[in-house]
């Protein structure tokens, strides 16, 4: 099974980081995310990886050159302006009949062989991993007479879950790839068509998208354990 990891996107939030390199070179305590991310992979026994890169991709040649020789690592150029749905499509003939995608921005402790359990069971083209949106504030919990009881910091918000990456699809879902970007899109196409699916994940996730979410992931990597690298035994869920 391989994996196709977009990491060809300008990453403006990111800026002034990504003016001169990929958002997913961004280190984390000085390793790129997208090596924490392809750890994820290879931990579970997926080790072939597509990278569609477009932005900078000189330095993700540069950089996988000759390193990690137990990994099998293509960079795939898909353009420098290419949408994130264009991107999969044009790593489609380096990927087998079924393939995992995912954000090179995106970190989880996520189940792989759950994912394809799931994928599989639902007989469908693609399956999108869903975690539960997180408030981007703390909120103040107070009862009537306005006493304040107490503070949680950015709780989960009740029965509202948001794509967290981690996808998979069927090889055959690119004869029927509708669109160029994968969110506004192509997904939306295969939802209205009954071909997607989702594989629910209650455990750690999150996104790097400014330099503060890279501090908040450098805080949780504590003496080389951070909680995107520990999975969960499904028999304790």
């Amino acid at each position: 099974m391989k994996t196709v990891i977009l990491c060809g996107g300008r990453g403006t939030r990111a800026y002034p980081y990504t003016e001169h390199f990929p958002k997913p070179m961004m280190p984390i305590n000085g390793t790129p995310i997208i090596v924490h991310l392809m750890h994820v992979f290879a931990a579970q026994g997926f080790t072939e990886f597509v990278l569609a890169a477009g932005h900078k991709q000189e330095m993700l040649l540069d950089y996988f050159d000759g390193r990690f020789p137990d990994w099998d690592i293509r960079v795939v150029d898909t353009g420098a302006d290419a949408d994130t749905g264009e991107r999969i499509a044009r790593c489609g003939s380096f990927v087998g009949e079924q393939f995992f995608a995912t954000y090179g921005d995106g970190l989880g402790n996520i189940d792989l062989h759950n994912l394809i359990e799931n994928h599989n069971k639902s007989n469908r083209l693609a399956t999108l991993t869903t975690v539960p949106l997180r408030a981007q504030y703390g909120l103040v919990v107070y009862d009537k007479t306005g006493k304040v009881e107490r503070f949680e910091e950015k709780p989960l918000v009740n029965n509202y879950w948001i794509n967290a990456g981690f996808m998979m699809f069927e090889k055959k879902a690119l004869l029927d790839w509708q669109g160029k970007n994968l969110e506004q899109e192509v997904l939306p196409h295969f939802a209205n068509n009954g071909q997607l699916y989702v594989s629910e994940h209650e455990g750690f996730w999150k996104s790097m998208d400014t330099s503060k979410d890279q501090s908040e992931l450098e805080d949780l990597l504590v003496d080389g354990k951070a909680p995107w690298q520990v999975v969960p035994d499904k028999n304790t869920q």
